[in-house]
């Protein structure tokens, strides 16, 4: 399919479906299977719930994969889109996107180490079972490390979007404003997950920006969806 050849509407409707499916996969992979697999700080737990549930975990690994892969049309999508707007800042936009997903590409590695971890492997019997099952913990606490640092990329790429939608001529610039605001719950959990772990008042107020960016994220993407756009700008 060459996406040249889209109508303006046919166009944006596919910028909305692939949002959608990226929520939708990304929701599974980053929220819901951690939250079945993973016991923080316990090692043993974590290690029999995913030999217990290799298919969900391996679901989750595919959910990733089918966001960072979308991610990169979604990418060009939304420049090629807000380029009129702001060509330079659209650029930044995209890159900063696409670097979130090459980071989350990366990130994989440490879903796909504990799977070898206990996996059985013959090498493997020179580590002991809790030694094997904490290898496996910290590489899962590596993803997640690995979790807010694309969420820093993703931050500077989503005040910038939102910036590029509010001053556009197509979208409700309240769908911009939420956007704005927003990305400063996913820059200020990445930052305060490295210097202020734990601390119970930034954590509510991150949870606040957190919830406005899913807000003024799933307003866009219905709006692509049902509304589009009647004029793709010409570069």
């Amino acid at each position: 399919m060459n996406i040249n050849h889209l109508s303006p509407t046919a166009y944006a409707k596919l910028a909305g479906l692939l949002y959608l499916l990226i929520a939708i996969s990304g929701g599974f992979s980053i929220g819901y299977m951690p939250s079945v697999i993973m016991v923080p700080g316990d090692a043993a737990t974590t290690a029999q719930n995913i030999i217990e549930n290799q298919g969900l975990f391996r679901l989750g690994i595919a959910g990733d994969i089918v966001v960072f892969l979308m991610e990169i049309i979604l990418t060009v999508m939304l420049y090629r889109m807000f380029k009129p707007v702001n060509p330079t800042l659209s650029l930044i936009a995209g890159f900063s996107r696409l670097a979130m997903g090459i980071v989350m590409a990366i990130n994989l590695f440490n879903y796909l180490i504990p799977m070898r971890l206990l996996g059985g492997s013959d090498y493997l019997n020179a580590l002991e079972p809790n030694q094997l099952q904490s290898l496996a913990l910290l590489f899962f606490d590596a993803h997640q490390d690995g979790i807010y640092i694309w969420g820093l990329f993703f931050a500077l790429h989503l005040v910038i979007l939102g910036y590029l939608i509010f001053k556009s001529d197509f979208f409700p610039k309240l769908i911009g404003l939420f956007m704005m605001i927003g990305s400063f719950g996913y820059g200020g959990e990445s930052i305060a997950a490295f210097i202020y772990p734990g601390h119970e008042a930034i954590s509510m107020l991150i949870n606040v920006l957190l919830g406005i960016a899913v807000v003024g994220e799933l307003s866009f993407t219905f709006w692509l969806l049902i509304k589009g756009i009647k004029i793709l700008p010409k570069e």
